[in-house]
């Protein structure tokens, strides 16, 4: 079934809340393991419904946030998600306390109860409504951002749309091109302020209400992190310091070099060579035939997904106005399917977000066989490692998008993965801070991410941008806004993503059986035992990241970058 044939309907919370209540009333009153699984399983089916009918609207929305009736529903969903929240918890809670839990847990694994526990951490009665009002205020950060016009070039341009022009082999053009796209964010600096400071407030009186000292603990329980504490991530953000800081200084010095500038200014970075950077030789048709080619090569499987992915229309690609300035990959669990969201822009990053995303996609199209929401949804670092690796997985594949400038792409690929490092720890870092001091006001808030930024990108010379001398790059970061502390995923994987990519140097084969099976895990287990199952190295031991930076500097500095 194609995407625009999904039936949407929007549910009522009265009818969903009397069916929840029902169903775990009759749980608590169950007097065997057989009925409690069947009612379980009642339970599931009534949530599959209502967030498939969430999703659709999602992305309905973000595809066109323009739209009325798409932001109505939007709308409608901000409203009643909070309360929805509360009846899942009330279920894990009864769960948690049922008298057949060992016989439960025989059934359906541990990690059901694992997350159970967790979630109920993270919300009551008494939080509901700074729930719709935090999903509001996210909603309007969204859209503040895909109301972008800039006048660029003699267009009117959306953020996307203004990137590939940042990229120029002209110095003039990016200079401006940035300049104009910092602009957008320069003149909305007051509103992204006002949006991110009551957010700060609503999000630090739920953590107090529900009994937190702040709102990190909160923070990490939504994140539904099981196996790892903050101090873990403080460790492994230092390590990150050590040893990738220093190997990124000299990444920049090489590109100022290759590039034939003395000191590369901000709007520079973006430029990789001298004779440009490495684009896909078609637009977003040719790119997913291509890709149609790549995956059929790659396994019967990643073929067979990507199939299903193109039968049933389940991507939406081209960037244009109105339309969310993000990627992603959302599952729809009554239809089985993934969908995949993107804004390509004719650079090399239609590419890595096809690959990325895809990497989500196919690992929910993978785990489509288990029957409970917890287990074809992994936590969010886990679900990080499948789509960063896959962007490493394909790498063999990339003369197909890229012709002759393909060793171009990978080199600027893998510089780009280490590089993100540091500005992925940094985000984190930032809001621990943010949250830990939640009466700061929003400029002390930017003197503090200025002050982290020197620490960990201290190559970063802004050429006197006033918005970002300030400390206001962080405001263009959606997951700062929208998903608090949902960025350390993407570096703790990111270290996964680099042992795939040596591994695979020595045994493609092997390397790739092993994704596959951890596709296949799902959420079934927490992020350290999806690690182990995928037979890699744990981001927080101690000589992981170091020996994963060697590596990749051992293949860069094996590449004559000059030749490009």
């Amino acid at each position: 079934m194609k995407f625009s044939q999904f039936d949407y309907k929007r549910p009522s919370i009265e009818v969903i809340r009397l069916q929840f209540e029902e169903l775990i009333d009759d749980f608590n009153k169950a007097d065997t393991v057989r009925r409690q699984e069947e009612i379980i399983l009642k339970i599931n089916s009534i949530r599959i419904e209502f967030e498939s009918m969430m999703n659709i609207a999602f992305i309905r929305y973000s595809i066109n946030t323009a739209d009325v009736n798409n932001e109505k529903e939007q709308d409608y969903f901000d409203e009643i998600s909070p309360e929805y929240r509360e009846l899942v918890s009330k279920f894990y809670q009864s769960l948690d306390a049922s008298p057949h839990k060992s016989g439960l847990i025989k059934r359906f694994g541990s990690q059901l109860f694992d997350v159970a526990r967790s979630v109920v951490k993270t919300i009551s009665p008494n939080i509901v409504n700074d729930l719709k009002k935090e999903n509001h205020l996210s909603n309007r950060y969204m859209k503040l951002k895909a109301s972008a016009k800039i006048n660029f070039n003699n267009s009117d341009l959306s953020l996307p749309e203004l990137e590939p022009f940042m990229e120029s082999q002209d110095r003039e053009i990016r200079h401006g091109a940035f300049n104009a796209y910092w602009g957008f964010f320069a003149s909305k600096a007051d509103e992204l302020d006002n949006i991110f400071d009551n957010l700060v407030k609503l999000r630090t009186n739920m953590a107090k209400v529900l009994g937190y000292e702040n709102f990190i603990g909160l923070g990490y329980a939504r994140m539904r992190r099981i196996d790892y504490d903050a101090e873990m991530v403080d460790k492994f953000r230092q390590k990150i310091k050590k040893y990738v800081v220093p190997v990124i200084t000299k990444l920049r010095q090489r590109q100022a070099k290759r590039i034939g500038l003395d000191n590369l200014k901000v709007y520079d970075l973006f430029l990789m060579f001298k004779s440009g950077n490495a684009n896909p030789k078609g637009n977003p048709e040719w790119i997913v035939a291509q890709g149609e080619k790549m995956y059929k090569e790659l396994s019967p499987q990643t073929g067979e997904f990507f199939d299903f992915m193109t039968n049933n229309e389940l991507m939406d690609l081209y960037s244009r106005k109105g339309k969310a300035d993000m990627g992603y990959c959302e599952y729809i669990p009554k239809y089985h399917s993934p969908f995949i969201f993107a804004n390509m822009n004719k650079t090399d990053d239609d590419i890595t977000v096809l690959t990325h995303e895809a990497g989500h996609a196919f690992q929910s199209y993978m785990s489509r066989h288990f029957e409970l929401k917890e287990y074809t949804e992994p936590t969010m670092e886990s679900a990080e490692i499948h789509s960063m690796s896959m962007e490493f997985i394909t790498w063999k594949w990339m003369d197909y998008f890229f012709g002759k400038d393909s060793e171009k792409f990978r080199f600027s690929h893998l510089s780009n993965a280490l590089s993100f490092l540091p500005y992925g720890v940094l985000v984190d870092d930032f809001q621990h801070w943010v949250y830990a001091n939640p009466d700061a006001s929003p400029s002390e808030r930017k003197s503090k991410w200025r002050e982290m930024e020197k620490e960990y990108m201290p190559h970063l010379d802004y050429d006197g941008n006033e918005f970002l001398e300030s400390g206001g790059r962080w405001q263009k970061q959606g997951h700062i806004y929208e998903m608090p502390f949902y960025y350390i995923d993407y570096a703790l994987a990111q270290i996964c993503a680099l042992q795939f990519r040596s591994k695979i140097e020595t045994n493609f084969d092997q390397t790739l059986n092993d994704y596959i099976k951890l596709c296949k895990a799902g959420g079934s287990k927490p992020f350290l035992q999806l690690v182990e199952l995928a037979g890699l190295k744990s981001p927080f031991d101690d000589n992981v990241i170091e020996s994963c930076v060697e590596a990749s500097e051992k293949w860069l500095d094996e590449i004559d970058d000059s030749k490009f």
